[in-house]
């Protein structure tokens, strides 16, 4: 059976993104790794439960893209936070950190979810 391990994730910003994830997720943020192959590669794993883990990597050759625009590669991450009632509350919390891109409502193929964005722009879903 295959299984995923983690997915990675460039940034800019390691530290911002732990920070992020670990604030507003919860997600334990593993030990920085530095690479003595490639001069300037940084990278952490982040935890949540049980699942897979994110890898967060960094280099001072990962360019800035708009995240106001769809591209090719990852469109989101969902994350299931177990009720509606924390859908809602987390939605409440990125709302009011001006983070929040779509309140919590029910989609057309049966999810209740909401969508937020972390500091690099990348699209997380939160849901049941």
């Amino acid at each position: 059976m295959t299984t995923i391990t983690h997915v990675a994730l460039w940034t800019r910003d390691l530290e911002a993104i732990a920070q992020f994830w670990s604030a507003f997720f919860g997600a334990e943020a593993g030990e920085i790794y530095e690479s003595r192959r490639r001069p300037g590669f940084r990278s952490r794993f982040l935890t949540l439960g049980d699942g897979p883990a994110f890898e967060i990597m960094e280099g001072p050759w990962v360019g800035a893209g708009d995240p106001a625009e769809e591209r090719t590669g990852l469109a989101h991450v969902a994350l299931s936070l177990g009720s509606e009632q924390a859908v809602e509350a987390m939605a409440a919390r990125a709302e009011a950190e001006g983070i929040l891109v779509a309140k919590p409502r029910w989609t057309g193929d049966g999810f209740y979810e909401a969508v937020v964005r972390d500091p690099d722009g990348n699209l997380i879903e939160i849901t049941i």
